[in-house]
């Protein structure tokens, strides 16, 4: 499973030309490096609101995640013991096996990602996803 994705990021020649100046200069090995720090460095920064973000989403009814998630078997076996359906949310990507499509459909109740979803056509099809 793919656990990363192209994005593209519009920037002034000037700051462009600074990083440029600083991959030339072999503090990076390219701007893609530069980014990718940048931006891991941005996460850290606020890595203290992100956690209060996720503390208040295990509060409310639905199975919240953000990064990389994988529907299990059990969880799934779980809430159709418990008779309850599941309500998937979150930011990243949920991958779900397509030997657990008759389950999925049998003890979802929604799927909301934003990011991607890795499944068969007829998960995609049933909870209308991209």
């Amino acid at each position: 499973m793919e656990t990363s994705e192209k994005v593209s990021v519009n920037m002034n020649i000037g700051t462009l030309s600074q990083i440029d100046l600083l991959v030339d200069q072999g503090y990076y090995s390219n701007r893609s490096d530069f980014i990718n720090q940048a931006v891991r460095q941005a996460l850290t920064e606020k890595k203290s609101v992100i956690e209060e973000m996720s503390k208040r989403q295990t509060d409310l009814d639905f199975r919240w995640f953000y990064g990389v998630m994988s529907l299990e078997k059990a969880e799934l076996l779980k809430a159709k013991e418990r008779q309850v359906k599941i309500r998937l949310k979150g930011y990243g990507l949920l991958g779900i096996d397509s030997e657990l499509d008759d389950l999925v459909i049998e003890n979802v109740e929604s799927i909301a990602v934003k990011g991607k979803v890795v499944c068969s056509e007829r998960i995609k099809k049933h909870f209308q996803l991209r």
